[in-house]
C-alpha cells in the first residue's frame, strides 16, 4: 500500500466540521487517502478555520449566491471540486440537498454520514423522531450518495442504545461519538476499494 498513490479526499461541510476534523486526522501514516480540500456552502462555517489550521486547502461556494438556481449552485460545487481533483467526496454535515447534477457527477465516489439507522428517519430531526417512535436504539449510518435523499447503499452503521430520559440533544451527543468512530473506518475501507459494510455495536 505504501507504494500506491494516496487517494485524494474532499470534505464538504456547512458548520463546525467535527466529522471533517475526525476524518482529516485519521488520514495519516499508512492510510490510503489524504485530505485535499474542505469546501463549505457557508462562508463563515467554523470548520473552514479548523481546516486551515490543519493545513488543508479550503473553498467556499455560497448557496445564497444561487437563490433559485440549484443547477448553477451544483455546477459551481463541481467546478470547485474538480480544481482539487478528488478521488472521493465525503459529505460531513453538508446541509444542502443535492440533486442528480451533483450525485450523478460523483456517482460511486461520494459518501455521507446520517444520524439515524437508515432506512429509518431520512432527512432532518432524526433523534426526536426516534424518541417519538419509542425506539430502543438509534445510531448513525454511512452511505453512498445517490439522487435519492439518504437512500444510497449503506457502507456502515453504529448502534446507540436509547436511555431512559434521553432528549434529542443527549441522544445526538452520544450518536456523534459513534459518528466519529464509524466514518473514518468506512472511509479507510472505501479508499481501499472495499464496500463491505461495517457494523459497530
Amino acid at each position: 500500500m505504501s507504494d500506491s498513490p494516496k487517494k485524494r479526499v474532499a470534505i464538504l461541510i456547512s458548520g463546525g466540521g467535527s466529522n471533517m476534523v475526525t476524518l482529516a486526522k485519521s488520514m495519516t501514516g499508512d492510510h490510503p487517502a489524504r485530505p485535499c480540500l474542505v469546501l463549505s456552502n457557508v462562508p463563515d462555517a467554523g470548520g473552514l478555520a479548523k481546516a486551515r489550521e490543519m493545513g488543508i486547502p479550503t473553498a467556499v461556494v455560497d448557496h445564497r449566491d444561487y437563490k433559485g438556481d440549484r443547477p448553477g449552485f451544483e455546477a459551481a460545487l463541481n467546478a470547485a471540486l474538480d480544481g482539487a481533483t478528488p478521488d472521493i467526496i465525503c459529505l460531513a454535515g453538508f446541509m444542502r440537498i443535492l440533486t442528480e447534477g451533483f450525485t450523478g457527477y460523483w456517482a460511486g465516489r461520494c459518501l455521507n454520514i446520517h444520524p439515524s439507522l437508515l432506512p429509518k428517519y431520512k432527512g432532518l430531526h432524526t433523534h426526536q423522531r426516534a424518541l417519538d417512535a419509542g425506539d430502543s436504539e438509534a445510531g448513525c449510518s454511512v452511505h453512498e450518495v445517490t439522487a435519492e435523499l439518504d437512500g444510497g447503499p449503506i457502507l456502515g452503521q453504529a448502534l446507540v442504545p436509547i436511555e431512559q430520559g434521553d432528549t434529542a440533544d443527549t441522544l445526538a451527543a452520544r450518536v456523534l461519538v459513534q459518528e466519529h468512530k464509524l466514518y473514518p473506518q468506512v472511509l479507510r475501507r472505501f479508499a481501499e476499494g472495499d464496500r463491505t459494510p461495517i457494523l459497530l455495536p
